[in-house]
């Protein structure tokens, strides 16, 4: 059995002011997310994990490093766990742009495409990128357990390819900082195990 804990990275200054956070912002942890990365590291000592990848972005990096200095491993960067390229919307106030931001990038009619952020991604393209990186994350662990710190959109749109959700249906999840998701592939099925999880990180707990 493999097993991939996807680890949202922890919380940024513009997580806080609710700013839209792309691929192409670089913000580092604010003081609250630094202890979340530490908590979480903390949760994950001593379990059998054989690799932390992560996204090159600094929030995920950063948290990642955490971990992986912990269980004394070496982070692994893949650009293709970075987050969705959100073009000329970088850095704007949700509240701007009006609505949820999910809803901004998948629109309720079904007949209607999925739009393309201005100068950025769809959520196609970066689904397609993220399971690639999956893809060959499983063939390289297989019947091992792996960490994959990366970001909210990244997560989502992994989650509907491994239920077989629309990525229309991004709006019904919600994912907090520092939170874990589990994965396991058995017998070659892939199933969700756990979702949005908080750690409770006053002592490790097995996943």
């Amino acid at each position: 059995m493999s097993r991939l804990i996807l680890v949202r990275h922890a919380e940024t200054k513009w997580n806080q002011q609710r700013r839209i956070q792309g691929g192409g912002s670089n913000i580092p942890l604010n003081e609250k997310g630094l202890a979340q990365a530490q908590d979480i590291a903390n949760y994950f000592d001593g379990q059998s994990i054989k690799a932390v990848y992560t996204s090159p972005l600094l929030r995920a990096s950063v948290t990642a490093e955490a971990i992986a200095q912990r269980l004394k491993l070496e982070t692994i960067h893949d650009e293709r766990l970075k987050e969705i390229d959100a073009g000329e919307l970088e850095g704007v106030a949700v509240a701007e742009v009006g609505g949820r931001f999910s809803k901004i990038l998948a629109p309720g009619e079904e007949k209607e495409d999925l739009p393309r952020l201005p100068g950025g991604e769809t959520l196609k393209e970066l689904q397609e990128r993220a399971w690639s990186a999956v893809e060959d994350i499983l063939h390289k662990h297989s019947d091992e357990t792996v960490i994959l710190v990366t970001h909210y959109f990244v997560i989502v749109t992994i989650i509907c390819m491994v239920l077989e959700l629309p990525l229309r249906r991004i709006d019904r999840f919600r994912l907090g900082n520092g939170s874990i998701s589990v994965i396991e592939r058995k017998d070659g099925v892939l199933r969700l195990m756990r979702f949005n999880e908080i750690p409770n990180c006053s002592e490790g707990q097995p996943l």
